[in-house]
């Protein structure tokens, strides 16, 4: 996956199991975020401060209900555009 064919509104999958590593405000590190294969939609696409050649974005997964969660910051290999 090229980050460059990539823009908002795009859906994306989670590539695996995503928790909390600790670093979102208000949140418990562990908690599940999205499960493997999760559908998603980029909703903002970023780089970070101190390394602006690794780009993050943002994605709000589906849960089981098929509601989207709150955003949650991405790195480029943790995204599948598709499902094999």
């Amino acid at each position: 996956m090229r980050i460059e064919d990539l823009a908002l509104g795009d859906t994306v999958y989670a590539a695996t199991t995503l928790t909390d590593d600790g670093s979102i405000p208000g949140g418990s590190a562990g908690k599940l975020l999205a499960k493997a294969g999760a559908r998603g939609v980029i909703t903002m696409i970023g780089y970070v401060e101190a390394q602006p050649e690794r780009s993050v974005l943002l994605v709000r997964f589906e849960d089981d209900a098929m509601n989207l969660g709150a955003p949650i910051g991405c790195w480029v290999e943790e995204l599948l555009v598709e499902l094999s």
